[in-house]
């Protein structure tokens, strides 16, 4: 393949990537935010949907109540903005960054949950998910696609910055600048 057609699949395969992280983070937002009883969204909805998840983050045993709470009560709105923030494009590198290093971040906390046998909802997208090898999969599969998008963000971003060469001559002149 040619350096330009090369530089575009990069580029379409960062989209997808980019478009399918934003996604999760959305639904992740989303999921955790829903009224989880049959009633509309509210203030109060709301805040019983954080207090379930406060719950479920509880039970990883890593934290303090209030801890926990205040991660639970903010979690959600992190995922949110980051999940736009994704979606823009705008300073995707960063983005990026900040999207695999809560992913990792997530990852070994599970991890190391699963590890210690504890058996809990993991909590990812809303209540009664069961942490388990299927859940590890899923998220070590979601923490490669950012590493992903990372590095790709950051290659497209050099070659802006670094264009290629002009070939050389076939007789062997260099071009002028």
């Amino acid at each position: 393949m040619s350096e330009p057609s090369n530089s575009k699949t990069g580029r379409i395969l960062v989209v997808i990537g980019r478009l399918a992280l934003a996604a999760v983070f959305l639904f992740a937002a989303y999921a955790k935010l829903k009224p989880q009883t049959p009633e509309p969204w509210s203030v109060d909805s709301i805040k019983t949907s954080l207090s379930m998840f406060a719950m479920q983050v509880d039970s990883y045993q890593m934290l303090s109540s209030e801890s926990a709470d205040f991660v639970a009560h903010s979690l959600p709105f992190f995922e949110l903005a980051l999940g736009l923030w994704i979606l823009s494009g705008i300073w995707l590198r960063i983005s990026s960054v900040a999207s695999t290093l809560l992913l990792g971040g997530f990852f070994a906390i599970m991890v190391r949950t699963y590890a210690k046998g504890l058996e809990i909802n993991c909590g990812c997208f809303g209540p009664g998910e069961h942490l388990g090898p299927k859940t590890l999969i899923r998220d070590g599969s979601l923490l490669a696609l950012s590493i992903a998008v990372a590095i790709g963000a950051y290659l497209l971003a050099r070659r802006k910055t670094n264009p290629p060469e002009p070939a050389a001559s076939p007789i062997g002149f260099e071009r002028a600048r």
